[in-house]
C-alpha cells in the first residue's frame, strides 16, 4: 500500500508551465487597436456581481474586458480570462454556466470550427438571452496547447500533461455582441476574430489559439 501511495504521489503532476511564462501579460497579448477595431474607452468595464468575481479570482490569475468598435460603429466584447493552473483540466468558468448564473437564459449552442490565420479551432456559438437583450456569444477554452469547446477535450489535455508531470494553464476567450441577428453576430465575430489573431505576433498566437495541428487541421 505504501509503494503504490508513493508511486502515485511521485506521478502527480508537479511541474507548472505557467512558471516559464512568469511575465505574461493579457494587456500586452491582446492589442487595442488592429485593422480596424479600437477599444471604446467610453464605455465602462462591466464589472461581475462579487459573488462571481471571488469565484473567478480563484480560478484566475489575470481577466482581460474590452470593448471594441470600428469604423462603421458595430461593438464587439471581447473577455479573456487565465488561469495559470489547471490542474484537474476542468476549472474553467465556461459562459454556458456564467451567463445562466448572471440570469440570462441560454437559447442555443453548437459547436463550429473557426478559419483563422493558419488553420482553424473548434469554438463554441451561444444565444443569450436576458428579457430584451440578445447576446450571441462565441468562445473557446485554451487548455494548455489546445483549444477545446468540451470538458472531454479539456480532460483529455490535462491527461496528455499529466503524463510528463506538468500542469496546464487554461485560457477562456469570449467575444460577444448585443444582436438579434444570431447569422449577422457570428459573421461579425469570425471577422474580429480574424483581425484579431492577425494582429497578434505569429510567434505568440499559440498563446491565443494554440497549437493549429493539435486543432486537428494543421497549416491550411
Amino acid at each position: 500500500m505504501s509503494g503504490a501511495a508513493a508511486m502515485a504521489e511521485w506521478a502527480r503532476p508537479t511541474i507548472k508551465v505557467s512558471d516559464a511564462y512568469k511575465d505574461f501579460q493579457l494587456e500586452r497579448l491582446f492589442p487595442k487597436a488592429f485593422a480596424d477595431w479600437i477599444v471604446d474607452e467610453s464605455l465602462p468595464v462591466v464589472v461581475p456581481p462579487p459573488d462571481q468575481q471571488a469565484m473567478l479570482d480563484k480560478i484566475y490569475n489575470q481577466t482581460l474586458a474590452r470593448t471594441y468598435v470600428n469604423a462603421g460603429g458595430q461593438r464587439i466584447m471581447l473577455s479573456v480570462a487565465y488561469g495559470g493552473d489547471q490542474s484537474d483540466g476542468l476549472s474553467v468558468h465556461v459562459p454556458d454556466v456564467c451567463y445562466v448564473g448572471q440570469g440570462f437564459k441560454l437559447v442555443s449552442s453548437f459547436e463550429d470550427r473557426l478559419k483563422i490565420p493558419g488553420g482553424s479551432i473548434p469554438v463554441r456559438h451561444l444565444m443569450m438571452t436576458m428579457g430584451p437583450r440578445r447576446e450571441p456569444v462565441t468562445y473557446w477554452v485554451l487548455m494548455g496547447d489546445q483549444a477545446t469547446v468540451s470538458n472531454t477535450q479539456r480532460r483529455l489535455v490535462s491527461i496528455r500533461y499529466g503524463l510528463k508531470r506538468l500542469i496546464p494553464e487554461g485560457m477562456l476567450v469570449r467575444v460577444s455582441s448585443i444582436n438579434p441577428d444570431m447569422g449577422q453576430a457570428l459573421a461579425q465575430h469570425k471577422r474580429f476574430i480574424n483581425d484579431l489573431v492577425a494582429a497578434v505576433p505569429a510567434s505568440q498566437r499559440i498563446r491565443v489559439v494554440g497549437n493549429l495541428a493539435l486543432a486537428g487541421q494543421g497549416v491550411e
